[in-house]
This record gives C-alpha cells, structure tokens and sequence, in this order.
C-alpha cells in the first residue's frame, strides 16, 4: 500500500513563522542585533522557494534537456557569484577563474558520474533526478570551495614574509606554500566529513527524509543517501582539490616570486 503523503495548508503553513518567531524574541531579548538580518534571510527564503516551486513544476511537466542544462548552468552561476559574495576581501581575476573552473568541474564531474553510473537515470536529463542532486552536490562543493579559498588567500597574504624568505633560501613556490595549501584543504573537507560521522545516529539527512516522507522504503531512501553523500564528498574533495593547486600559483609569477 503505498503511504499517503500529508499536504501542509497554507494556514499551516503560517503556523510555522509564529515559531519562528522565538528566535527573533530571543534577539530581541539577547539584544544579539541580528532581527533584520533575520527577517531578510526568511523573506528572501520564503520568496526564492516560491519561486523555485513553480519553475520546478513547469520544469518537471514539460522535461527538456535544455531546461535541465538551464538550471543546471543557473545553479553554477549563482553558486560561482555565491562564493565571491562571500569571501570580504579582494579577489584577483586569475583566482576567479581558479574558482569558476573548480566549482563547475568539480561538481560537473560528480554529478554526472553519480547520475549515468550510480542511478544511471533514462533519460540522463531527467529532471526529477537532476535537478535535486545537482543542488546537493553544488551547494555542498560551493561551501566547501568558499572555506578553502578564504583560507587560502588569507594564509597567502598574512604569510607573506615567511614565504618571501622560504623562496629566497631557494625553495620552489610549491614548496613554500605546501603548508598554507594542505591547512586550506583540511579545512575545506572537514565540515563534509564531519557531516558524515553523525549522519543516521545524531541526524537523518535531507534526501533521506524526503523519500521516506513521500512513501519510499528506507532501505532504498539510504542506499541513495549513501551515494550522494559519496558524490557530494567526492566533489568538495575534487573542487577543493583543483582550487587549492591552482589558487596559490595566481600568487606567484613566471619568476617563482611572490606577486
């Protein structure tokens, strides 16, 4: 029998912001400052999801392959502009570009494989499939990519001068940003892998929840659970990978010296 899944009316609906609503007497109380950031990041939530839900609708009910390589460029885009709004200090171009390339291939390459190899959808296209994990994997990379560029670029311009003085004792610039690269990478991937160890015990993930809410077995919500959180794990790792090897040489010349 397959299971019912529950609508939520809109005066539900509206039930849930008077609970969200503790939180902002709790900034009130605290005086944490925080109300209109609060109150903009809920209004825009509430907006952007609307929206979403019916492009989704229109999307899902007319299946196109260029609809579904739209969103997925779309996503890209604003994952890219994401990670740039993010970082509060100045970007060069050549990081940019170090930063576009290992969002795009990085996830591209996970979400691709986790779809024609893992799940191996027919139509690869098909939107349902795509359009979900191709968020999950982005959002995930793009957090992941932002950590890692912040702390790049931040133990490339506060090191300066031990790096100065590692290139003059003849090191290579590999050799004198080795460190600030691997402390970049380790903080980038921790949070993904952390997200791992408590996942089923401490917390049911996403997808998981989803699938078991709209009437799927658990055995078959976890072994998707799994796999995407080997694909999402795989692509931050990959993203951050190219990121890091790439983003420290943007600091140096063709002379090997510190720009």
């Amino acid at each position: 029998m397959e299971a019912q899944v529950i609508e939520i009316s809109f005066g539900r609906m509206v039930l849930a912001y008077l609970f969200w609503l503790i939180l902002l007497l709790i900034f009130g109380y605290w005086k944490i400052n925080k109300e209109r950031e609060l109150v903009i990041a809920t209004f825009r939530m509430t907006i952007q999801l609307i929206i979403v839900g019916y492009v989704l609708e229109y999307i899902f009910g007319n299946q196109n392959m260029l609809f579904t390589l739209l969103a997925l460029g779309v996503m890209l885009a604003f994952a890219v502009y994401n990670v740039f709004a993010r970082l509060k200090i100045p970007i060069k171009k050549a990081m940019k570009r170090v930063i576009a390339l290992s969002i795009v291939f990085g996830t591209c390459s996970a979400i691709f494989y986790f779809l024609l190899v893992i799940v191996a959808i027919k139509p690869w296209w098909d939107a349902r499939y795509f359009i979900p994990i191709a968020g999950m994997v982005i959002g995930n990379s793009m957090s992941g990519i932002s950590l890692g560029a912040e702390r790049l670029i931040h133990g490339m311009t506060t090191r300066r001068e031990l790096i100065e003085g590692t290139l003059a004792l003849g090191a290579t610039p590999a050799s004198a940003a080795k460190e600030i690269v691997h402390e970049a990478y380790n903080a980038a991937i921790l949070p993904s892998i952390n997200s791992m160890m408590g996942m089923g015990i401490v917390f049911l993930p996403g997808l998981m929840t989803g699938q078991i809410l709209s009437g799927i077995s658990p055995n078959t919500a976890i072994s998707y659970q799994i796999a995407i959180m080997l694909a999402i794990v795989g692509s931050v790792g990959l993203s951050v990978f190219i990121l890091v090897q790439l983003g420290y040489r943007t600091f140096f010349n063709k002379q090997a010296q510190l720009i």
